[in-house]
């Protein structure tokens, strides 16, 4: 059998950077190239053991976890014994991803009869791996894209989760509960009051609220055009806000005044009387995860629980 050295060593080489490359997303580090391809190096460099006088020990465990000690100090450095172990595990984490999402891949496609006479094959042989380099050629970068996409998504929904909170608004002594997302991009201030706006989606519970807010979502551009009269005793509360947004300028929007607003996050709550709420009959989560633009001034202040409510 024709063995080509320079191809597996090549494989080995491009995989172990792919590999670093992985494991530098999930610790957050940025990794120069060169640093990758010194780490790749050091860790292909195991495949030539197999074919010198000490091949045996190419394959102990005891060797391979030196080569990955050495893969990562050549990438990511020594900076401190906590950082070094969290970038080695995560390499190793790395391996066990992509060589699970191959091994699965390789046997789900795989019919029963054919599983098993591979798993035979290879047992009674004592050698030889029953998934071909054709499919680890053609499926480790998707593994690898793969297994990038779902951990960038995890991270995002992490940081997602950690914005959600818990809001309540209270008008005319009955109090109104939404899942909200604090988002620092929303600046929207009322150029008059300073009073920051926040949003509300009432389009999933449209029945359980008051007419008179579908009113102020349904007929917002005739109250602010004056074509449409402004509901009984409401026309303290109401705030016409101009905002913008891309491509669209000098826009307008219907905000209410509310008796206050509660925000619960991470175990804290923050109360203000100091806000307006501008309700929509848009949808703002796709995933339904909030309805409720929670403006970043709100939890801004002193927090209930401590020497003061929040301004």
């Amino acid at each position: 059998m024709t063995v080509y050295l320079d191809v597996i060593w090549a494989l080995n080489f491009l995989f172990d950077c792919l590999l670093l490359s992985l494991a530098a997303l999930i610790i957050k580090c940025r990794v120069s190239m060169w640093r990758l391809a010194a780490g790749g190096l050091l860790g292909s460099l195991i495949i030539l053991l197999h074919f010198t006088s000490i091949g045996y020990y190419a394959t102990h465990p005891l060797t391979k976890f030196a080569f990955s000690i050495l893969m990562v100090l050549a990438t990511f450095g020594y900076r401190q014994l906590k950082f070094f172990f969290s970038a080695l595990l995560a390499l190793y984490f790395s391996t066990f991803l992509i060589g699970g999402a191959l091994m699965g891949a390789h046997y789900y496609f795989q019919t029963a009869e054919g599983a098993a006479s591979e798993f035979l094959a290879s047992a009674s042989a004592g050698l030889g791996d029953p998934v071909s380099w054709l499919f680890i050629v053609l499926g480790f970068p998707i593994a690898w894209h793969f297994s990038k996409n779902r951990i960038g998504n995890i991270e995002m929904a992490k940081i997602k989760y950690d914005q959600l909170v818990t809001v309540e608004i209270t008008i005319n002594e009955q109090c109104y509960h939404f899942s909200g997302l604090v988002d620092s991009g929303n600046q929207l201030y009322d150029p008059l009051s300073r009073l920051p706006v926040m949003f509300a989606s009432i389009k999933e519970r449209i029945e359980e609220l008051p007419q008179s807010f579908k009113m102020f979502t349904a007929s917002a551009d005739e109250m602010i055009n004056s074509e449409k009269a402004i509901p009984e005793g409401w026309e303290g509360r109401m705030r016409i806000v101009p905002y913008s947004v891309v491509g669209q300028e000098h826009q307008m929007v219907v905000a209410i005044r509310p008796d206050k607003v509660s925000i619960h996050a991470n175990g804290q709550s923050f109360t203000t009387t100091k806000a307006l709420v501008s309700f929509t009959m848009q949808k703002l989560s796709a995933d339904g995860s909030f309805e409720c633009i929670v403006h970043p001034k709100l939890l801004s202040g002193v927090p209930d629980n401590g020497p003061g409510v929040a301004s």
